[in-house]
């Protein structure tokens, strides 16, 4: 790989006006610019990283925080895998990393600063967040932290952050007006973990959608579960004891409505035929099972595009933050209603 020294000797410039051409372009004319950035690439010069890092303060690394701790599956969730990936992919076009950050475990380190001290370690340009389904003080901490912050499915607001929802109350609704118009009226639910923004709005939209039907949603007709596989399966098992057996169930995430579906086949109960089933996500599985998930669909790429697009708006001007923006979510039909 070629120097910088060499880059220099065959464009005819120092190597101070290469450096300035990589990391303060503006200082220079455009037709240097242009002629160095030229050369570059015939000869396949790369500029150091670390040495670009150094001259410009800036790293060009978002980091990302989602701590899910070590009882929890989190990473392997396919809703979150599929927004990683749109994520990724937007802040790489912008020539940005992504590094997912661990909490700084020092001893003596107050709990409320462990991913702020991450944040300094590596020297991120920014932070995006993603709901872990708690209130950790080291999360909520990043609000008054002086980088960009970009949070997901978590109402951050403040100078330097902002959020990309999904309108999950909305999503909570259509579930609700799609099993009503199924013909429907012993309707439970699957919760995610409450209090959890998320799953809060969802329940609400779905409370909403019933009550407009005069159909009051009963506390023995609410199961909790944490967004995962075994906890819908164990949540479905939970409302099959309860009298009167519900006819329809909203899961408010597609894993703890394909643990349902197991438990309700297990239980030598037929979908829909005795109990009607809605996710929420539309993760890739949900049509695929037998029968495939009716679900509310979110939109997946775009939460992830979305959160890259305001993280660069805040790192061009981090004195005004994006409006936070809300994501309609669909009804996917399929076999399970």
């Amino acid at each position: 790989m070629s120097s910088i020294r060499e880059l220099a000797r065959r464009c005819g410039v120092s190597v101070a006006t290469v450096s300035r051409v990589f990391n303060t372009p503006e200082v220079v004319s455009q037709h240097t610019r242009q002629h160095v950035l030229a050369m570059a690439a015939e000869i396949g010069y790369l500029p150091n990283e670390s040495a670009r890092t150094l001259a410009t303060k800036k790293s060009n690394m978002v980091g990302l925080v989602w701590d899910t701790d070590h009882r929890r599956p989190g990473w392997r969730h396919p809703f979150l895998q599929d927004i990683l990936v749109a994520l990724k992919s937007a802040l790489s076009a912008q020539g940005l990393h992504l590094l997912m950050l661990a909490p700084d475990q020092s001893p003596g380190l107050p709990g409320d600063q462990r991913f702020l001290r991450a944040v300094q370690r590596h020297n991120v340009d920014g932070v995006v967040v993603i709901d872990n389904g708690s209130r950790d003080p080291a999360v909520l901490a990043l609000v008054d932290a002086p980088v960009p912050c970009v949070a997901l499915d978590l109402r951050f607001t403040g100078p330097t952050c902002t959020y990309i929802t999904s309108d999950n109350a909305g999503g909570g609704r259509l579930a609700a007006d799609h099993l009503i118009e199924r013909g429907h009226r012993r309707i439970a639910t699957i919760t995610g973990p409450l209090p959890a923004w998320p799953a809060a709005q969802r329940l609400a939209g779905f409370r909403a959608g019933l009550a407009a039907a005069n159909l009051p949603l009963a506390e023995t007709a609410i199961a909790g579960g944490d967004w995962y596989l075994d906890s819908g399966y164990t949540a479905m098992n939970q409302l099959l004891t309860r009298e009167p057996r519900p006819t329809a169930v909203f899961a408010a995430g597609d894993e703890m409505a394909l643990g349902a579906m197991r438990a309700i086949h297990e239980a030598g109960l037929r979908i829909p035929g005795d109990i009607a089933l809605v996710g929420f996500d539309d993760i890739e599985v949900a049509a695929l099972v037998p029968p495939g998930l009716t679900t509310i669909a979110q939109d997946k790429t775009g939460i992830g595009t979305a959160a890259a697009e305001a993280m660069v708006a805040m790192l061009l001007d981090p004195a005004t933050p994006p409006e936070p923006i809300t994501l309609p979510t669909t009804l996917v039909i399929r076999g399970s209603t």
